[in-house]
């Protein structure tokens, strides 16, 4: 499916019925409400995956499964007002997209079962016991983010061998972002670089950020969350005109026209996370089942972006790459 033809889809019928009729025609129906991070734009493909796998383990949409899309757009405070909408609506499951969407669910409800798609370090931040043997009311995904931060940075040397002062910009009132950020931070001092870090909070703290950076970075590290995901337009646009090589944990940034990415493929956790519902909405407790890494890692780097930014990439590092964007 299409980018702009989920976008319809979803703007349209399933997401824009009145709540009041949506809960009558899905009486019967096991409703999931899904709690999208970023914007309807930016999850989009990822949601038609998650959706199209769901149809393939037999749950079709206003059949016999109900599904509440609701979107954050990044901005803190909606995560805990959606999955207390959630809870009032009495959804038989919630699927929560990133790690803020993920702790604000389990905030307000210990109840109904929650699976997070892409989520940093669960353990360590305390959604689940441990990945084997969850407990409570929590599983799904683990991104791995913070652990491959340092291989975002070795790839990033190869493109921009001069690279010697690093900009790191994250959102540190969210806790993913943070791991991130300290894990590149340890990798520049292994490399004997330098650091500068760029913290933001919401979208009006990104352009002082760059202001603060000017003159003081060669490159430009971005922590994946929701709230840089939603201005991942005027990042780029922000770190071009700067000229400063960008490097992200997540495809969508480079897309976007960011530089390059390594991360997890998400897509492929949304896809795996409908396997955790058709468990779940079959009988199975989320305490029982296993939280999951990632077995898929993409390469993508945007070849127009480095163009711009007089770059020469390597054909060695173009033929290792996954995708390519012209």
């Amino acid at each position: 499916m299409k980018r702009r033809e989920f976008i319809t889809l979803l703007g349209g019928a399933a997401a824009g019925w009145p709540v009041a009729a949506r809960a009558q025609q899905a009486g019967k129906l096991s409703i999931i409400g899904l709690l999208g991070s970023a914007t309807l734009l930016a999850e989009s493909q990822r949601v038609a995956v998650f959706v199209q796998r769901l149809r393939e383990l037999g749950w079709i949409e206003n059949r016999n499964v109900a599904i509440e899309y609701r979107w954050a757009e990044g901005r803190g405070e909606r995560f805990v007002e959606i999955a207390t909408e959630f809870v009032q609506l009495k959804v038989d499951i919630i699927v929560a997209t990133s790690l803020p969407a993920t702790i604000a669910a389990k905030q307000v409800t210990s109840v109904i079962p929650i699976v997070f798609t892409s989520s940093n370090d669960p353990v360590g931040l305390g959604l689940v016991g441990s990945l084997a043997r969850p407990g409570g009311n929590v599983t799904g995904l683990s991104n791995q983010l913070g652990d491959t931060a340092s291989k975002r940075l070795e790839l990033l040397r190869e493109v921009a061998p001069a690279l010697r002062r690093l900009a790191i910009l994250a959102n540190v009132g969210s806790p993913g972002p943070v791991l991130d950020m300290r894990e590149a931070q340890a990798t520049v001092r292994m490399l004997g670089l330098e650091a500068v870090t760029l913290e933001i909070r919401r979208a009006e703290d990104i352009v002082p950020a760059f202001e603060a950076a000017k003159g003081r970075a060669d490159a430009l590290y971005v922590a994946a969350d929701p709230l840089a995901n939603s201005n991942r337009v005027p990042i780029n646009t922000l770190a071009l005109a700067a000229r400063l090589p960008t490097m992200y944990g997540v495809r969508d940034y480079v897309e976007a026209g960011g530089l390059m990415s390594y991360g997890p493929n998400i897509a492929d956790l949304y896809r795996r996370g409908a396997d955790y519902v058709d468990k779940i909405l079959r009988g199975a407790k989320p305490a029982d089942i296993p939280v999951e890494q990632p077995t898929k890692f993409d390469l993508v780097l945007n070849l127009t972006t480095a163009r711009a930014l007089g770059l020469t990439i390597p054909e060695s590092f173009l033929a290792r790459a996954d995708e390519v964007i012209e």
